[in-house]
């Protein structure tokens, strides 16, 4: 009798446990499909009972891909998950959102440690199940308009990172031929360096004449820069300079033209400064450097977002440009500021198991804003800022990289707070950053002491008698 009760009491207690499950996994989204993304061919999957043949193969033409809307509209689905499976996914997912559904794109890593499913039939189905009981997560995406603009940005970062690699082939010919013009320019291809180029390659070979074309601006003299461009001016080497050049200038060119484009789209962007505060001035007008456009993108980026993100310390208008186009216009998808600095990868990591902390490090994660801030945060290094206060402070404790990883943090929950709210950011400087860390650091000793029994008394400050 006993052994039975015992029996009776186990099985009862398994019909328990698995109508607490049956509740746990209750239907989050009752229309779903299930689509495993590939290069020539897409799988998708639909409920059992929507279709006879609930499993279907597409091709990647665009017919194809209305045909997908079309079967899930007749099946009716109201919500997609998907790999994000490289660029594949992106003509599929844009044309699925104009057709009204709700598409959720899944990173491949989540779904794919679950071993068992090794073809893309069972992987549609498997999608497709996870997401009826809201297992999926999807991967954020900005609007629309934004991805438009994010699309002429990461363009125009490609171009010029094409033509940094004919800047180096450039100055590689230079020093075959021991032109030393890098030792006495800070950049080949500025305004002299370009004028000194362009003179070589239309035959022009006496250093003095050469060195003439040095810019009021330039720190090394004529003398220098003259002995500096005595060299063996070989035939082969002149060759591969003037394709060099040749190439490095259509890349200026087309970088000019996709300026052309980003300024054209920003002003087709709603304007959001009607209701705020008039743009404040810059403290010094300064000219385009560099990389930067010729067109006055701070205004345009203050007109589209109300805030002006650019007087954070660190925070250029090439980083405002890139955080923007990056994560949009919305602060709402990320509820708190904490959200947005896990999604970066920028807070610290939580591996933890059986009550153990094995990782605290930041997650490796390739996120083109989190670089954007990591960029900004190493600018302030020298800054008379409370954020430059806080980079030097952490990189004594930390070192170098960790200090970065901090300020960018810190720089991104600045950001957060001013794309939320619509605040302005008024720096308190460097000796109010210390003074209140110096505070903060008493009130901790204060509390250590007193939790020992001790008492920390505070000597008065003696001042000179002058």
């Amino acid at each position: 009798m006993p052994k039975r009760q015992n029996q009776n009491k186990q099985s009862s207690f398994t019909k328990k446990s698995q109508s607490k499950n049956v509740k746990e996994f209750e239907l989050i989204n009752p229309n779903p499909a299930g689509i495993d993304i590939g290069a020539s061919e897409h799988w998708v999957s639909v409920p059992a009972e929507r279709d006879c043949e609930n499993v279907r193969r597409f091709g990647c033409f665009t017919p194809d891909l209305n045909q997908i809307a079309d079967w899930l509209k007749q099946c009716g689905v109201t919500t997609v998950a998907m790999e994000s499976t490289g660029v594949y996914w992106i003509p599929l997912f844009q044309i699925l959102e104009e057709n009204g559904f709700e598409v959720r794109l899944v990173n491949a890593h989540y779904i794919k440690t679950v071993p068992g499913r090794k073809s893309d039939v069972l992987d549609c189905q498997w999608i497709q199940k996870l997401h009826s009981y809201g297992l999926l997560s999807g991967s954020f995406r900005p609007d629309d308009e934004i991805c438009v603009l994010r699309s002429y940005i990461r363009q125009r970062d490609n171009l010029i990172r094409s033509s940094s690699v004919h800047v180096l082939r450039m100055q590689k010919a230079l020093s075959q031929m021991n032109l030393q013009l890098h030792q006495v320019l800070s950049d080949i291809t500025g305004v002299t360096g370009l004028k000194i180029l362009r003179a070589i390659m239309n035959g022009e070979r006496d250093p003095k004449i050469l060195a003439t074309m040095r810019d009021c601006r330039v720190k090394s003299s004529v003398a220098e820069i003259e002995k500096a461009l005595s060299g063996d001016y070989r035939a082969e080497h002149i060759f591969v300079l003037q394709q060099e050049l040749y190439l490095y200038e259509i890349y200026r060119t087309q970088i000019q033209q996709c300026d052309i484009q980003i300024e054209e789209y920003l002003a087709s962007l709603e304007d959001k400064s009607q209701h705020t505060k008039p743009l404040p001035p810059q403290n010094r007008a300064k000219k385009p450097k560099g990389n930067a456009p010729k067109f006055d993108l701070r205004s345009h980026l203050y007109r589209i977002t109300g805030v002006d993100f650019t007087s954070i310390d660190g925070m250029g208008v090439l980083t405002v440009q890139t955080l923007i186009s990056e994560v949009g216009l919305d602060p709402s998808r990320f509820p708190t500021a904490k959200h947005f600095a896990s999604w970066l990868g920028l807070c610290p990591g939580s591996r933890i198991s059986g009550g153990k902390v094995l990782s605290s490090k930041t997650r490796t994660v390739v996120n083109r804003a989190a670089t954007a801030l990591r960029v900004a945060a190493q600018s302030v290094a020298s800054s008379k800022s409370a954020i430059g206060a806080f980079y030097r402070r952490k990189k004594a404790q930390l070192g170098a990289p960790k200090a970065i990883t901090a300020t960018a943090h810190k720089l991104a929950r600045i950001f957060y707070h001013l794309w939320k709210y619509g605040e302005s950011y008024v720096d308190p400087g460097a000796d109010y950053y210390q003074q209140k860390y110096k505070e903060r650091a008493v009130r901790n000793l204060k509390k250590t002491a007193k939790s020992l029994g001790l008492d920390v008394v505070e000597q008065p400050t003696v001042q000179e008698v002058s």
